[in-house]
């Protein structure tokens, strides 16, 4: 495997069982992802989108293939070793933001550094360094009801970031969204590609897939185009 690599999917199917019926969500998908990138994951509903991205992400296993995550084997790892993974390796962005209500901004960020056992005094210096990156330095004692959407959007993509991980998964990241702040958060995530931080986007929304520098389609669970943007 290409050291360049930082996702290898090998021939994937994941199959979902409901009573006597088998729902194939993913029919065999076979993709690298090399370290740098800024690929959107796009098709119609119910193409496997979302089983992808839990696929990518350690949320899920596939029923067959292999998945390669910065040359780790993912597949033979146990629930402990996997949410380890996720930890350390993955940064996740939601359509709903995904914050605790109760914690300000600055608080929502540590929190993946708390589960890693990182020090007060490090943990705030790091979550303040993403929030002058990602412009909200003013906002870090707010609470996520005192933030706009887009606000609040950045805010999770701060605490996506704070572990360094190889790659960051944003599953329909504007969908919540203005188009203004959508705009905004797309901006960041080209800012931060161009960082060289490896970014896959899931998305329905032909425009903003068009940010990205490669979009893979999908339907029916299977891959029919792969492609630069141009």
């Amino acid at each position: 495997m290409s050291g360049n690599n930082v996702v290898r999917i090998q021939d994937v199917k994941k199959i979902y069982r409901m009573g006597k019926m088998e729902v194939a969500a993913l029919n065999g998908v076979s993709v690298d992802i090399s370290r740098g990138e800024f690929v959107s994951i796009m098709g119609p509903s119910g193409c496997g989108k979302s089983t992808l991205m839990h696929i990518l992400g350690c949320l899920d296993r596939p029923t067959e293939g292999k998945i390669f995550l910065d040359e780790v084997d993912v597949g033979g790892l146990d629930d402990n070793q996997l949410a380890d993974i996720r930890n350390k390796k993955v940064g996740f962005v939601f359509q709903t933001f995904n914050l605790l209500p109760k914690l300000n901004a600055i608080e929502n960020i540590e929190l993946p550094l708390i589960y890693a056992g990182i020090s007060l005094e490090e943990r705030r210096r790091r979550a303040l360094e993403l929030l002058e990156l990602v412009g909200l330095k003013d906002r870090a004692n707010h609470r996520p009801s005192e933030l706009s959407g887009g606000q609040s959007q950045r805010i999770a993509i701060a605490r996506a970031l704070i572990n360094n991980p190889s790659i960051i998964l944003a599953d329909e990241p504007t969908g919540n969204l203005d188009s203004k702040s959508g705009a905004e958060i797309i901006h960041l995530f080209k800012e931060l590609n161009e960082k060289g931080i490896t970014l896959i986007m899931v998305t329905h929304d032909q425009d903003i897939g068009r940010n990205s520098k490669r979009i893979v389609r999908l339907k029916d669970g299977l891959i029919i185009e792969d492609e630069k943007v141009k």
